[in-house]
This record gives C-alpha cells, structure tokens and sequence, in this order.
C-alpha cells in the first residue's frame, strides 16, 4: 500500500524515535520487556526469579517500617495474616494466570478476552490507569526511599540533611537517562543484586534473632505491652485483620512474576502454543519467590518491632523507611550497615529499571493495537521522557515521602491482584472446575475486601489512579480522534472467486458498488445499480458489489480476507469484514490498484441524516458517513492523484 513522502527528518527526531515500528508492519514495539526473539533461549527458572526479585524482594528495604508504623506493637501478627493470604491467596491465583497466559501478558489480557467492544476496552483502559500507579509509584517509591538510605548513611547525613527530594528527582532522572540511552535487561546483574541483598538480609535477620533471644526481657515486654493495649488474643487477631490491609505493600511482585514468563527457559519440546515447561518452571519461580518473601517478612517484623523504639519508626526518625538498614548499622557496625544501603540502594534502583520497563512494554501492548496513542507511542524514548516528567511529578507531589506513597502503591498493586483473581475466577468457572471456582472466588473476596479497606482509609491511591484513568482515557480518545482517517488494515487476502472477479474486471474498467447489505433479494441488486446509473449517469451493468459487515468497531487494525460469491445466477458480490467499513474499503481499492495496475472505481450513495452524528457513527460503530471518510482515507494514504482510486458519490 502506498506511502507518504515526507521531509528527511531531524537528527533529534531520528533518535528519539529509533526503533520506532509502523502499524501493519512485524516489528512490533521494541521495548525493554519486548517478546525475546525467536533464537532466545531464556534462562533458569531461578535466575528469571532474581529478576522478578529486584521488584519484590526490594520491599524489604522499607516494608517492616511501614508494617510498624500501620500496626504498631500488631505487626508481626498482621505480618504473618500477610503470608497466609500470599500463599494461601496471591500464590494459586498467579499461578493460574500462568496458565492462562504464558506469554506474559497477564491478568489484564485474561479479563480482556472475557468484554468486547467499547466495554472490554474501558475496562481496559481502567486496569492499565491502575497498572500505570503500581509502576509508576513503584518508580518514586524506590527512588525516594534509595535516596532515604542515602540521607540517613552516618558518613553522610549531615552532608545530605533536608535534601532528599533533590535526591530522588536527580535519581528518577538517571533512571530516565538510562533508557534513553538504551536499557538492556540483564538477568546476571539481577542475580548479583539479589543474592547479594538478600545474603545480607539473612546476616540481618540471624543476627536481629540472636539479640531477641540472649535479651530475654524484649520478648517478654513486647508479650506484656500487647496483653496491656489489647487485652487477649482474639483481639489482637481482630486488630490485626484489620490493619492488615496497610500492609499490603508486601504482595507486589506477582505481576512482575507473570510478565517475565517469556525469558524462563522451559523444557527443549515447549512451544508458543503449549509451552508446558515454562508453564511449570515460572510456578516454581514464583512459588519460590513467595516463600522466600514470606519467610523475610515474618523475621524481619519480628526483629524491627521487638528491637527498634515507636519513636524511631515515625516520620524523622532513624528508621523511618529503613528499618533494617538501622539494625545493620545499630548491631553490625558502620561498615556493614553502609555496605547494607549501598546494596540496598543498588536494588531499589533496579526495582526502579524494572518498573520503568514494565511500562514501555505495558502500555505499546494495548494502547497502538486499540488505536489509542499516538504514533510516536511505539517508540521507547519518548515513551520514557514522559514516564520521567510524570515521576517527577509525583515525586514532588509527595515531597519524595515514602510513607505518603504507600497508599498510592498498594492501590496499585491491590487492584491488580484483585482483577487476577476475579480473572481466575472467571476461567475456573468456564473450565467447569467447581471446587477452584469457589476457592478463587473466596481469595477475590478477601482481596476485594483489602483493596475497598485500603482505599477508605488511604483515598490518595485511588485519587492518583484516578488521574492516571482519566488522563489515559482522554488522551485515547483524542489519538482514537487523530488517526480516525489512518488507513490501519494490516494485510488483505482475497479468495479465489474474488480473485476471479478481479482479474475479468482487470481487462476493462474496475467498477465497484459500496452496497449495505439488506435482504440481498435479486431486487435489491437491480435496483441499486439502476440507482448507481442515474445519479452518475453512466451505462451497463459490468459492476461488482461490495459489502462490508461491522464486526468489533473499537478494534482498530486487523487483516482483511475478501470472499466472493455470485448471487442469484447474475451479481458478483465481495463480502468483507471489518471493525471499520470506510477503511475496509479503501484498504480493497489500493489492493486492486496494486495488484492489477489499474484505478479501480467505486460508487456510493449519499448518507442521510446529520453530517456531525454520522460522524460519530463512524468513530463509534465504524460506519456512518462512508463515501466522504473512505475517500480522506484514501487521500491519506495515497497523495498522489493521480495514483489514487476515484470515489463517485451522488
């Protein structure tokens, strides 16, 4: 199909949209969490896990501060009701969605099979807004509390007091420069950082235990101070089960699980089709990683509550967003707790890459393919120029603030885990698999009930996701508005009495009649052609039907396959179907012209009714005003004149 010339663009615009790919065309987005090409081999369920881990078990770095100051003296209890509903809950249902979707594309695809039309691609939109909070707060979180490590560092903070937002802006802006650089994923770096930190952990932890255990007295005012707030167990567990919500910071992760699937190496037989080993090996990686979180959480709530003063968790205080850091520093020394904030500035950092990555290839996976983003969204960089501008808006919004985040954070995370399991739900129940059914509808009530608990308490979440919402909405509709006359269908197959028609018409004038198909009685043709002849005053009947059926009118780009048939011992009629009866037209016309060497012809009728109405009929339901909107699509498509099919309309 035709192309349009254009001016030899800057050098700026050529780098900014380097890997840039056109639609129709197979290079798809080239982004860091792009599908691995087809000599990829993957790696090690276990390495892939480290991946996922840069994001997961980087919560370490401010989860028991924040697990503190939400539950208090309650926080190893709310802690362990967190692993309970992790591997009771959050484990099955991602483990699911690994069946669901090997490819990665996670829960969201899964429940975007289960809508279609406008409403599946609302919902969509409505996810993505959420997904879009989780990252991106993941972004600032880590940021803010990287920088938190850094400010709090003995050897540093006087040097660095009161400058932490600075901080946090120059490290979201490295983070952006990175990927406008070029951001490769390395699985190896990942491991390094992982078992470097969580090796450290474990000193942490053991030596955190040792001191609870030779200081008898800690566990014993920690057990007296409870009794004395909160009087008998059931209490505690009450409480307990309702401050747990707060700590919901501590299920992220499981998202990122499932969307690193494409780079576990499965078995040597998988296919794309049935990839059964990979299927398998990413269950392990993310049973793996649950287990092994869950086991960090429970130790490190125990030693920050029963080791750390209140006072020290609050906002200003030493352990304010580095709860471990601060043992590391109090009981192993300044030198270990220094190594301790490197590595853990390290990870957050990468937790940040993650994130980053998570959106370039989030957003490019639906938003093109639905014809909401513009152009220039296919590429990686200026994608990530506008990530880092929003980051640092939220970054300044919450004056770099870790604690003010988590809401926002948990919101994100909670809606995701929450339309996960609504999903598995969902599959269970068309699989006829009744006893999954009512189990994954028990975990979607349990986290539905978190995610309504955590948006009354912390609305600032739902707020930011809101806006995240109405701002992908808005901008989706005006790019669905700007590339309404882009000639979007991908290929056009015709069949063989098609091709037929198309080679008799070849020898003489291609003529086509743009026919909405009634009760496609033989009166109907005669009519229409005798029609055709007196608005256009032209002779003969050598004519071909062209009918075209609306099947999904918000899908915006797909293939085209043309049938022909002969009706009633004397109509040649093409059959097509398309989200959009203009574009099928045109994407037919330049088919013939290339494929014959002549100009083909098409009549059409004038549409009754409002211009402006009939024009949204067509942004809606893709039909409307046909003959006007199919010859701009052709304009669009083609600018030479000369060159280009001729639309008659009377």
């Amino acid at each position: 199909m035709a192309t349009t010339e254009h001016l030899p663009p800057s050098r700026l615009r050529s780098w900014m949209l380097e890997g840039l790919s056109d639609m129709g065309k197979g290079g798809g987005h080239q982004g860091p969490h792009a599908t691995p090409e087809p000599a990829h081999e993957g790696r090690a369920w276990w390495r892939v896990m480290c991946l996922t881990g840069v994001d997961y078990f980087s919560t370490l770095g401010y989860q028991p501060g924040i697990a503190a100051l939400a539950a208090g003296l309650l926080s190893p209890i709310a802690t362990i009701i967190l692993v309970i509903v992790t591997l009771a809950g959050a484990l099955p249902v991602y483990r699911r969605v690994a069946e669901e979707s090997p490819r990665g594309e996670g829960s969201i695809a899964m429940l975007e099979r289960l809508l279609s039309f406008w409403k599946g691609k609302l919902f969509v939109l409505t996810l993505l807004g959420f997904a879009a909070t989780d990252f991106l707060i993941t972004i600032t979180l880590s940021a803010a509390d990287a920088s938190t490590h850094l400010v709090e560092n003995p050897h540093l903070t006087s040097v660095l007091h009161d400058k932490q937002l600075l901080i946090t802006l120059i490290l979201v802006a490295l983070l952006g420069a990175v990927f406008l650089k070029g951001f490769l994923e390395a699985i190896g770096v990942a491991v390094a950082l992982v078992g470097i930190y969580l090796a450290l952990n474990v000193i942490v932890v053991i030596v955190g235990l040792w001191h609870v255990a030779t200081a008898s007295h800690v566990v014993t005012d920690w057990s007296s101070a409870l009794t004395a707030e909160h009087g008998n167990v059931f209490v505690m567990i009450g409480l307990a089960l309702v401050v747990f919500p707060k700590l919901a910071l501590g299920l992220s992760g499981f998202e990122t699980g499932v969307a690193v699937m494409p780079h576990v190496k499965g078995e040597p037989g998988d296919t794309e089709e049935r990839p059964a080993g990979r299927i398998r090996d990413t269950k392990k990686l993310l049973t793996a990683a649950a287990v092994i979180m869950s086991g960090f959480l429970i130790t490190t709530s125990f030693i920050t509550t029963l080791l750390i003063p209140e006072k020290e968790f609050e906002s200003g205080g030493d352990a304010n967003g580095r709860a471990l850091a601060y043992l590391a520093h109090d009981y192993l020394g300044s030198a270990f707790g220094t190594v301790y904030d490197i590595s853990t500035i390290a990870i957050l950092w990468f937790a940040g890459a993650s994130a980053m990555a998570g959106l370039l290839n989030l957003m490019p996976r639906y938003l093109p393919r639905y014809g909401m983003a513009p152009h220039w969204a296919r590429a990686v960089r200026p994608m990530v120029v506008v990530f880092t501008l929003v980051a640092f808006l939220v970054t300044w919004i919450f004056d770099a603030d870790v604690d003010a985040q988590g809401g926002a954070y948990a919101t994100g995370v909670l809606v995701l885990i929450s339309s996960a399991a609504i999903a598995v739900t969902i599959a269970a129940s068309k699989a006829g698999q009744r006893n999954w059914t009512i189990a994954f509808a028990v975990i979607s009530a349990v986290f539905l009930y978190t995610t309504v608990v955590n948006v009354i308490e912390r609305p600032d979440g739902v707020k930011i996701g809101a806006c995240f919402i109405a701002g992908i909405i808005l901008l989706s509709l005006l790019s669905r508005l700007a590339r309404a006359f882009e000639l979007r269908v991908t290929s056009v197959a015709l069949d063989d009495m098609a091709e037929r028609f198309i080679r008799d018409m070849a020898s003489r004038r291609i003529r086509f009649i743009a026919n909405e198909p009634d009760q496609r009685d033989k009166a109907e043709y005669r009519d229409k052609i005798e029609q055709i002849r007196q608005d256009n005053d032209i002779a003969g009947d050598d004519f071909v039907f062209v009918e075209v059926t609306v099947l999904d009118p918000s899908e915006f780009e797909a293939g085209l396959t043309v049938r022909g048939e002969v009706l009633h011992n004397r109509y040649r009629v093409l059959t097509l179907e398309s989200s959009s009866i203009p574009n099928a037209l045109a994407a037919l016309l330049l088919h013939v012209r290339d494929t014959t060497g002549c100009t083909p012809h098409i009549y059409f009728e004038w549409t009754e009714g409002n211009p402006f109405a009939n024009f949204l009929r067509f942004l809606l339901f893709g039909q409307g005003e046909v003959a006007p909107v199919t010859r701009e699509v052709l304009r669009e498509a083609e600018p030479d004149r000369v060159r280009r099919p001729r639309v008659h309309t009377g």
